[in-house]
């Protein structure tokens, strides 16, 4: 062969080693895999409809470990540093209050009540205790102003639980952070179409490359967490080159085909499908 075709040859190995590279999932051992595959997880606690059992409260994910289901829970931080366990950015939702999760301490947020209830925001050391290691957890670290912070405070009490827990973030950065300051812990990439992410404000960039897992070479996520629904072709990539599949948020079984794991809520699926 000449010169010439060896040439041509290397740069198309080149063209297509270069996307499955970038694209390329980080590797799982099997004992970080096992307690996460086939599970069904109540999506922020197993919390009701009519929200008499709020979301991300002691009392959801004390039913869920009752029940024998994965966990899946939200975790930031308060103004004053502790990690506490609550999804939305504000609490205007949740608590009827118009104010930023960050801007208050923790007796603050103590003070106010879930969806009315007499619910209050937990400590993730306390959502921790209410499981105690009934079913897999996943906690997914939310994109703040303190990321770095939020990341050593929830490695640092992970450490210390006696369960099977892993992270996922939709920020690749944290998923980052974890990848090379805990090799042991399990960590996923969270995303959903493009335009979930234009419709909070998102750039065009940004969103499309948050929602083609195109962080994937810093982060080298070992499983993809992608709203339930259509996959671009270069997620489906990533899970043909062995990132597990897992699924949010699903109102109904026959979401449990084709994934690993799967994020649930306002139904009691069987504990596993696999």
């Amino acid at each position: 062969m000449n010169r010439k075709w060896r040439n041509t040859l290397a740069l198309i190995g080149a063209a297509v080693a270069a996307p499955l590279y970038l694209l390329a999932p980080g590797a799982a051992a099997p004992r970080q895999r096992a307690p996460f595959y086939g599970v069904n997880f109540a999506h922020r606690g197993l919390h009701s409809r009519d929200r008499s059992v709020p979301e991300n409260s002691l009392a959801a994910f004390t039913l869920a470990a009752r029940a024998g289901y994965g966990v899946e829970l939200d975790v930031q931080l308060s103004r004053d540093g502790q990690v506490v366990v609550f999804h939305d950015v504000t609490l205007k939702r949740v608590c009827g209050v118009d104010k930023r999760v960050e801007e208050l301490s923790f007796e603050e947020l103590r003070a106010l009540r879930l969806c009315g209830t007499e619910q209050r925001i937990p400590l993730l050391t306390e959502a921790l205790r209410a499981i105690r290691g009934a079913g897999p957890v996943i906690v997914e670290l939310k994109n703040g102003t303190r990321n770095r912070e939020l990341c050593e405070k929830t490695c640092a009490i992970l450490e210390q639980y006696r369960g099977d827990v892993c992270v996922e973030s939709f920020n690749p950065f944290i998923v980052t952070w974890f990848r090379f300051h805990a090799r042991d812990l399990l960590r996923g990439q969270l995303a959903s179409p493009m335009s979930d992410f234009r419709k909070d404000g998102m750039g065009r960039t940004m969103a499309f490359l948050l929602s083609h897992n195109l962080f994937n070479v810093l982060a080298r996520p070992q499983f993809i967490a992608y709203k339930i629904g259509y996959r671009p072709p270069a997620v489906r990539a990533t899970e043909l080159l062995g990132a597990m599949r897992f699924g949010w948020t699903s109102h109904e079984p026959r979401n449990e085909k084709g994934r690993d794991g799967v994020i649930f809520e306002y139904y009691k699926p069987r504990l596993k499908f696999k």
